[in-house]
């Protein structure tokens, strides 16, 4: 490789943004073709978009990551050891089963006989022995292992900064070490499919030893998931977090050895997981480009007298689909380290920034001035509930959709629990597909940043779904269509896990259809409606033959069902019909038969099936207190978690909008009656849902109260992941997605233009948001009101915008422009 310059990117800033869409991604992605150029921020001041440290990451959540949707890395930017720990995103545990339950069917009318009569613990015992995945778990999502960069001959760290620079996605660590002067560049290139790693320095030589770590010989003791870490507690080692030496043997199924003269292969296995056996090959391997001596000695490369190193990491596995693994990862590999190796690090980085900024640079948002960023990132975070920060919110935007973007891309899997990054085989939630609100809520920004690309890998994971849902629909309640419960792995399990309080939910495959409907409200693409009609219709018929008659006359109703993860009285959360169900069952039917219209389905039976059931689903209802409530039954006073972070039978405001403040001013007062129950502050995640609730709903002071907390130091870590705790992400894309709302809501028909803005934003601007109906929005607002709005859609389109209870309509004009001052 050629020795090229050791700066940072020297061309177009994050603060001159001039960008057009190519035409190839719009053509390979049907409904995007109308996705234009972002403009830079007015208003005076330069948009955020550096994460940046004074120190080396000393816990895992201090660390930053990169990705490019199918690998990942999070850099710790040690000195004298560097870690970069890897993940591949369909290194699961297991190999392909089928969960299902065979008892499941024969036992089910029994079970519904006992939830009828209010039998409640009696039904869960007979779900617990009879409708239960076998096994009762899902496979959990595993680490790549660590890459390890023992440098020699360091003396020391002076004038130190790490950073993540969202513009470019690198992660950049700069020091200097006497008259040296270190930088080291890391990015995950979409192009390429590697992990780069750039080593440079000046005024010196790179020595190092390059090893592999084995996720079962790593040491988590660094990791503090309450978002401390040992670099807080232990002021002395700020410049040389160096492992443990590593102990004990590798697994028998890992080979770490030399490839060649210049590079480390590492071949292993996945591990097997509650009964179900290991069925994946996993290979990692490190090509090494650079001006000094590099040497294989063992299981290390030794390079020594170098002025510049690349290592080009490629990470696979064996797996093809949830039932074929006869993938090659060693080829993979291979093909593909020697095919970055044949450019120039220049060439790679610089495919790289084009690929990052067609998605990224779509979007921009500034609010208010700019000044803390001069401040360390975790300094802002510790000190935002005291010292309000409007830019650290726009950063947090900013960050989400790098997140996404860097978690899920198409040809990907769908952004996990931790999206992409994850430490251990073991980790919390198993860092799988949780479908009563995580996954879902990872999505929640997709539309509205301007990133609908990013959901293609949602939508393959649904057409898995819809073929092993049809199974556990069939096998389970004898009904047709598909179905899916309250999680799902890489292996597209779909029966109840975990046990009746948490898995004994019907609607994770329904709620999962909204991001599908959503992405064609978003972007009307016929193409698209054709390719997700069959998932709607198949999800509708489920219910149209799994519901039931409620007992009461109170309408048709699921059974046996959960208001996910919520107990109605102490040990008990079986029921029928929670209003949850209730609502996305309601909203699944609208999008189907809307679907079924614009197709011109000829199926006019299933039609008026689908509209005859609808009409019957039992209503939302106010309890005694005030409050929506959240069972058929008014058990919400007696329930006995009054602040339990899930608030699942608010889904009709957010993010269905079937409550909503224009047509359902009752039942707005009934869901504010239960937020205030249930609290601001909660689990990272629960609070960005509270954050969006309130900004649905037009309290923009409320929501920037409960905002403050969601970026401060109990839901946000160091870096900047979510913090539930631990580490989950969704709790990012719905911060994220609820900022958005703050300033543009898309519901109802309408556009509503800064239908939550708080008084501690008073300017702004924001260019590259979208919402529905094909159309994108730029807006500047000063003094607290609106000062310019500028639409792009569909020529000769009729937007309606709604601000400030004024209803305004926008006749696009031939260009498809349109502008409201």
């Amino acid at each position: 490789m050629n020795k090229k310059k050791n700066g940072v990117d020297s061309g177009m800033s994050s603060g001159r943004r001039h960008f057009m869409v190519s035409a190839g991604l719009a053509m390979a992605f049907p409904g995007l073709a109308g996705a234009t150029a972002v403009a830079t921020p007015a208003g005076g001041g330069r948009e955020n978009l550096e994460l940046w440290y004074e120190k080396p990451a000393g816990a895992w959540v201090e660390a930053l990551p990169v990705g490019n949707g199918r690998l990942g890395a999070m850099c710790f930017g040690r000195v004298a050891q560097e870690r970069i720990q890897l993940n591949e995103d369909t290194l699961f545990a297991g190999g392909p089963y089928d969960s299902n339950n065979p008892r499941a069917l024969e036992a089910l009318p029994a079970i519904r006989k006992l939830v009828d009569q209010g039998e409640f613990d009696a039904a869960a015992k007979m779900i617990s022995s009879s409708m239960m995945a076998t096994p009762l778990q899902q496979m959990p999502y595993g680490t790549a292992g660590d890459l390890l960069l023992d440098f020699q001959g360091l003396a020391g760290a002076d004038n130190y900064r790490r950073s993540l620079e969202l513009d470019s996605a690198i992660a950049t660590t700069r020091f200097t070490d006497g008259k040296s002067r270190h930088l080291r560049e890391v990015f995950a290139s979409a192009p390429d499919q590697v992990l780069v790693i750039r080593l440079s320095v000046q005024g010196g030589t790179l020595d190092f030893d390059l090893g592999y770590r084995h996720p079962a010989n790593a040491q988590y003791g660094d990791t503090d998931y309450g978002g401390r870490g040992k670099a807080a507690a232990s002021p002395g080692v700020a410049w040389d977090y160096r492992e443990p030496p590593r102990a004990g043997q590798p697994p028998s199924t890992l080979s770490v050895r030399a490839d060649g003269g210049d590079a480390l292969l590492i071949d292993g296995r996945n591990i097997a997981w509650a009964g179900i056996p290991a069925a994946l090959r996993y290979a990692v391997r490190v090509k090494v480009v650079g001006d000094g001596a590099i040497t294989p000695r063992g299981d290390r490369i030794e390079v020594r007298g170098a002025r510049a190193v690349t290592l080009l990491v490629a990470a696979a596995t064996s797996y093809v689909n949830y039932a074929d693994v006869s993938g090659d990862p060693l080829r993979t590999v291979r093909a593909q380290t020697e095919a970055a190796a044949a450019k120039t690090f220049a060439r790679l980085r610089d495919g790289h920034l084009a690929a990052h900024r067609k998605l990224f640079r779509r979007l921009s948002l500034r609010i208010g001035a700019n000044a803390a960023a001069a401040r360390p990132t975790n300094e802002r975070i510790a000190a935002v509930e005291q010292r309000p920060d409007a830019a650290l919110a726009a950063l947090y935007v900013q960050y989400g959709r790098y997140l996404l973007m860097s978690s899920s891309r198409p040809g990907s899997q769908p952004a996990n629990l931790q999206g992409l990054w994850n430490e251990g085989n073991n980790p919390p939630w198993g860092s799988k597909y949780t479908i009563n609100i995580n996954t879902q809520m990872n999505y929640w920004p997709v539309e509205s940043a301007n990133l609908g690309e990013c959901v293609e890998p949602l939508v393959r994971m649904v057409e898995d779904l819809a073929v092993t849902g049809a199974v556990t629909a069939r096998k389970g309640y004898g009904a047709r269509g598909w179905m899916a419960h309250h999680n799902t792995d890489l292996w597209r399990a779909t029966a109840p896990i975990d046990g009746p309080k948490w898995g004994m939910w019907p609607c994770g495959g329904a709620w999962l259809c909204q991001a599908l409907w959503e992405h064609y409200e978003y972007h009307p693409d016929q193409a698209w409606l054709r390719r997700i009609y069959p998932l709607l219709k198949g999800a509708a018929l489920f219910f149209v033959d799994a519901l039931v008659e409620d007992p009461q006359g109170r309408g048709l109703v699921t059974s046996p069902s959960i208001s996910p993860e919520n107990a109605h009285h102490h040990g008990v959360a079986i029921c029928a019909g929670p209003a949850m169900d209730r609502q996305i069952v309601r909203d699944l039917f609208g999008w189907t038969l809307k679907a079924h219209a614009l197709l011109g389905d000829g199926d006019d039976a299933f039609a008026a099936t689908l509209r005859a059931t609808r009409a019957r689903l039992a209503a939302d209802r106010i309890g005694a207190q005030g409050q929506l409530q959240e069972w058929l039954e008014d058990w919400d006073a007696g329930a006995p978690e009054q602040r339990h972070r899930h608030v699942s039978h608010l889904y009709a405001v957010y993010p269905s909008g079937q409550i909503n403040v224009r047509d359902t001013p009752e039942l707005i007062a009934a869901a504010k009656v239960t937020l205030d129950t249930r609290g601001d502050k909660s689990t990272g995640w629960a609070t960005a849902w509270r954050l969006a609730l309130w900004t649905r709903m037009g309290e923009g002071e409320r929501a920037y109260s409960i905002l403050q907390g969601l970026l401060g130091p109990e839901c946000t870590y160091p870096n900047m992941f979510d913090s539930h705790p631990p580490f989950q992400i969704d709790g990012n894309f719905g911060g994220a997605a609820a900022i958005l709302e703050m300033l543009v809501q898309s519901w109802g028909g309408e556009i509503h233009i800064l239908a939550a803005l708080p008084k501690a934003w008073p300017e702004g601007s924001l260019r590259g948001v979208r919402a529905k109906g094909g159309v994108e929005l730029d807006l500047d607002w000063a003094g607290g009101r609106m000062k310019r709005l500028r639409l792009r859609g569909e020529p000769h389109d009729k937007v309606q915008v709604r601000y400030r209870d004024r209803l305004i309509q926008v006749v696009l004009d031939r260009k498809g422009t349109g502008t409201v001052a």
